[in-house]
């Protein structure tokens, strides 16, 4: 995604102000409470958040108050949950802020220690779930870095009200080994492939042989197997069957103009 230019220097900006304040704070190994203060100031300064308006610590659910939380227009759109900079971070800490948000239909959630950021996609299912869409370490990024800037730009003010983050999860999920795994064995790219076969070597395969190929012998087996190869089928299938709809309906107008288009059949 393209960074508005503006955007860009407030962000190669703000990396040189915070990159010292992250590392003196590392070294000096502050707790918690500290480094939730540097990471209000970060989404302030740097992401371009309003600190008094939309960045709250005010959002109790069940009882209990969330580290940060960002709201734009009154609506909430991401829970921030905050580790001590010298902690390490694992993707189990983020449950209870996964439940939190689930329980108020906040897509999004962040597990930072100030320096590192994952960023989850909250999945609204049964069991709740969540989906790691990015993840980044401050100390590592380079404010000349274009994919660095991009990186961060997902989490700015701007870049959530152009729903950034939500394209970036949709490229990510369209690159991911299991959906290319089941884009190829898909009926359309097998009818090509076995076309191409045909045409350079005259072999002639049909579509279930050349899949169960493509299976056994070209593709890693481990892709094939498990929720994740599931899903991307079902997601594959889902387009393959809207983009032949759409074929077919194209087809059965160009007939239907084509037909209308004849002159009519005269005798003499």
């Amino acid at each position: 995604m393209a960074v508005p230019t503006r955007v860009a220097d407030r962000l190669a900006a703000g990396l040189k102000r915070f990159q010292p304040v992250l590392l003196s704070a590392k070294a000096r190994d502050v707790n918690e409470s500290d480094t939730s203060m540097i990471v209000t100031d970060v989404m302030a300064e740097l992401f371009g958040y309003d600190k008094y308006a939309e960045i709250t610590r005010e959002l109790c659910i069940r009882g209990t108050f969330c580290d940060l939380a960002t709201r734009i227009d009154n609506k909430f759109q991401m829970i921030v949950e905050v580790k001590a900079i010298g902690l390490e971070l694992k993707d189990a800490q983020i449950k209870q802020a996964v439940d939190y948000a689930a329980n108020q239909g906040i897509d999004w959630v962040a597990l930072t220690n100030g320096h590192i950021w994952k960023v989850f996609r909250v999945i609204f299912g049964k069991p709740i779930d969540a989906a790691l869409v990015l993840e980044f370490d401050m100390l590592l990024m380079s404010p000349k870095t274009e994919t660095d800037l991009s990186s961060l730009y997902l989490l700015t003010r701007e870049g959530m009200v152009k729903s950034g983050l939500y394209a970036h999860q949709h490229q990510k999920e369209a690159t991911n080994e299991f959906y290319l795994a089941a884009l190829i064995i898909s009926e359309p790219v097998l009818d090509t492939i076995r076309r191409e076969l045909r045409r350079l070597s005259g072999a002639k395969l049909q579509v279930e042989e050349l899949r169960s190929l493509l299976i056994q012998d070209v593709l890693k087996r481990n892709l094939f197997d498990g929720e994740k190869a599931e899903a991307a089928r079902k997601k594959v299938a889902r387009s393959s069957s809207r983009t032949l709809r759409a074929r077919k309906d194209d087809d059965s107008s160009v007939s239907e103009a084509s037909a209308s288009a004849e002159p009519p059949v005269t005798t003499e």
